[in-house]
């Protein structure tokens, strides 16, 4: 199980690496147990933190996320990576620079995944969201 869920979590990063949203949600299960750490009402000038269910959902969030970022100026880096069975949890690194501000912010997270049968079922992320906000207010 945990050699299944190591190599789903690498396909996940290869394909958030690669861009494309539809391929992204492909990786996840429905329906799928998604949090960010967020009021459930959001934020709205981060339109694309809401509550997620289904692939579709996943689609429009990694869709929604590149549209309002400069994709040529985003990058992430791992610090850890830690899987144990269907459990699989990411430390590290996300920058990205706001389209309609040029303003580029940083901030570290933590990613929790399950993944059964190979798909993604969980996605809780755990990220710095006043900094997010900020850059986009």
């Amino acid at each position: 199980m945990t050699a299944t869920t190591r190599a789903t979590v690498e396909e996940f990063l290869q394909r958030l690496g690669d861009g494309d949203p539809d391929r992204i949600a492909a990786l996840f299960g429905e329906p799928v147990d998604w949090r960010l750490d967020w009021p459930d009402e959001g934020h709205p000038a981060v339109p694309w933190i809401r509550p997620r269910r289904s692939r579709a959902d996943v689609s429009d969030h990694f869709r929604t996320l590149a549209d309002f970022h400069v994709p040529e100026k985003r990058s992430a880096s791992i610090d850890s990576l830690i899987v144990e069975g269907a459990e699989a949890v990411l430390l590290g690194e996300i920058s990205q620079t706001v389209r309609a501000s040029g303003r580029a912010y940083s901030f570290s997270f933590a990613l929790r995944l399950t993944v059964e049968n190979s798909q993604i079922t969980r996605f809780h992320l755990y990220e710095d969201s006043l900094t997010v906000a900020n850059a986009l207010s």
